[in-house]
């Protein structure tokens, strides 16, 4: 009987066990399968795969707890150890962001600029998220959460809105702390994972800010936001 499918499906199970215990951190001692279940509820990529590897984790133990005298008596077929390839493949070596993902144009602001010409630029172009410059460092981004917020706050206030508009740069609405909740910094050496994972472990997550190294700062060279995640799923399948 022919092993070499069987060492094939055995190899990749252990990879990805081991990796998923990696990533997430759970002890040796806990089950395959309930590493998988609780990673369904962080990883959509393994979400997607979850009944699949239920079923792997069931085939794994027949070939290595019911073979007797080194004899196998379970080979996967090509079929199966070709899906627990591309499985291992999505989990343990996903794309990186700058091989897969281009530099697109972002529109920006300078700090100084007025809000009104902020809004008026928002309004034009269509573009939800300006990275705003001091110099070369991104001091945030301006979005129309924020700006509703601000401008929420000088009506209540009986401020002339007009003229607020014009006199105020953008600057002074920023909170440093839009920047933590509302955006995740990545690198371009990060991965597409990585993106998803940001999106599942912040749903007030407006965008992920692509920049060289993903720190806070860097310029930004693209966004992405939550429409474009079904693309970022695609190009994950797609590479593997």
């Amino acid at each position: 009987m022919d092993k070499s499918n069987a060492t094939l499906f055995l190899n990749s199970y252990n990879k990805i066990d081991d990796k998923l215990r990696e990533l997430y951190g759970f002890k040796p001692s806990q089950p395959f399968t309930d590493v998988v279940r609780r990673c369904a509820e962080k990883n959509a990529a393994i979400r997607k795969y979850e009944n699949e590897l239920a079923d792997y984790a069931r085939l794994r133990n027949a070939i290595v707890h019911q073979s007797v005298d080194g004899q196998i008596i379970a080979v996967p077929c090509d079929e199966v150890v070709e899906q627990m390839l591309l499985i291992e493949r999505l989990i343990c070596t996903p794309p990186k962001i700058g091989e897969t993902l281009h530099e697109k144009k972002i529109v920006s602001i300078e700090a100084q600029i007025s809000l009104k010409q902020a809004i008026l630029l928002i309004s034009r172009t269509g573009y939800s998220n300006l990275p705003v410059y001091s110099g070369n460092r991104v001091v945030g981004i301006v979005n129309n959460r924020c700006i509703i917020r601000a401008v929420g706050e000088v009506i209540q206030q009986g401020i002339s809105l007009d003229g607020w508009l014009s006199e105020t740069p953008v600057s002074d609405i920023l909170e440093e702390s839009d920047l933590f909740v509302y955006y995740k910094y990545l690198g371009k050496k990060d991965t597409l994972q990585d993106i998803a994972d940001a999106f599942e472990s912040n749903h007030k997550l407006l965008a992920v800010a692509i920049s060289e190294n993903g720190k806070i700062g860097e310029r930004i060279v693209n966004f992405v936001t939550p429409a474009d995640l079904s693309g970022i799923y695609k190009k994950m399948e797609d590479y593997v």
